[in-house]
């Protein structure tokens, strides 16, 4: 497919840009963006639904899959069953999520790459647009952008030669699959940041990020992100980047690495002015009641993905259910 080339400024029809936004939904062959539909069907489900405990029969109904596929699907991509899944999404867990990161985490936010969040830091790097750059609105850049399934919602990405510039979740358009969830806004609006920039419609060149971000493509490469705020909102974000999958920190702690504990609500501010989601993890932000406070493409989504790293990282430790205390007979969810 030929990238679709046109310069913002001189884009003047919205619909335009929303057919743009309609043809660029992208993702894994047909197959890969049904199990993507089926999962976001079950995930916008127990997201709402996690403290009635679903059964896996009626979530396996709701993603039209039979009970048995849909629970290997489920583990294979989450890295747990559903039963687990709906646990992490509990209150109960985001404050144990603060509780264990403080004492994993240590010093990590206050002293960068020497702390746990290495790992996180070396799968991404960054940098950020001088004063001028940002008041430019991306004036000689090239972003290349496309919409990508996945199991959260159509994700639009844009990247440039310097690095992933933006990540956001939006709303359905043609071909994407799933229930939208709240939050999402339109493609128009996510680009509109970037007016000044020639914009390309080229689904493949962001293709790797969100193999990388959705499937758990290990073989691609590093990402680097291109980061456009002001010098504050830049600290910030490269504080989040230190808090590792599976953990969470709290805004105050996040504003006491950066500049004092007082601070916390600027730091909430610049948390959801983060323009690059899921990359950025200000999805791992929450309040110290456990509460998860707010979240730019709504707390659903939020306390979705806070659900999916716990449960990878689960998976990764090679931690199965079996091995875990055990927990209370239940036949509402396998």
């Amino acid at each position: 497919m030929t990238p679709d080339r046109h310069t913002a400024p001189r884009s003047d029809d919205p619909e335009d840009m929303a057919r743009a936004g309609s043809a660029g939904f992208e993702g894994p062959p047909a197959a890969g963006r049904s199990t993507y539909a089926a999962m976001a069907r079950a995930i916008a489900h127990l997201v709402t639904h996690y403290q009635d405990q679903p059964g896996l029969a009626d979530l396996a109904a709701i993603a039209g899959l039979h009970p048995h596929h849909f629970q290997r699907v489920f583990k294979r991509w989450a890295g747990i069953s559903p039963k687990r899944f709906a646990q992490y999404l509990t209150v109960e867990h985001a404050k144990a999520l603060l509780r264990d990161s403080e004492t994993v985490l240590g010093a990590a936010l206050d002293v960068g790459l020497s702390g746990p969040g290495r790992l996180h830091d070396l799968f991404v790097a960054c940098e950020a647009m001088t004063p001028g750059e940002y008041k430019a609105q991306g004036r000689d850049l090239e972003v290349r952008w496309g919409v990508h399934d996945s199991p959260f919602g159509p994700a639009l990405i844009g990247t440039t030669d310097r690095g992933v510039c933006l990540l956001r979740f939006v709303s359905s358009q043609g071909g994407a699959a799933g229930p939208a969830l709240a939050g999402d806004g339109t493609v128009e609006d996510s680009l509109a940041e970037w007016s000044a920039a020639t914009l390309v419609h080229d689904p493949a060149a962001t293709a790797a990020t969100a193999a990388r971000l959705f499937e758990g493509d290990a073989a691609a490469s590093p990402e680097k992100l291109l980061l456009r705020g002001t010098n504050f909102q830049v600290q910030v974000w490269q504080a989040l980047l230190r808090i590792p999958p599976g953990q969470a920190a709290s805004y105050r702690r996040v504003a006491a690495s950066v500049c004092s504990p007082r601070a916390a609500r600027a730091v909430g501010q610049a948390v959801a002015a983060n323009p690059i989601g899921v990359l950025i993890p200000c999805h791992r932000v929450i309040r110290e009641t456990g509460a998860l406070g707010g979240y730019r493409w709504g707390t659903d989504r939020k306390r979705a993905l806070l659900a999916w790293e716990s449960g990878r990282q689960d998976g990764t430790a090679g931690d199965s259910e079996s091995g875990r205390a055990a927990q209370p007979a239940s036949d509402t969810m396998a």
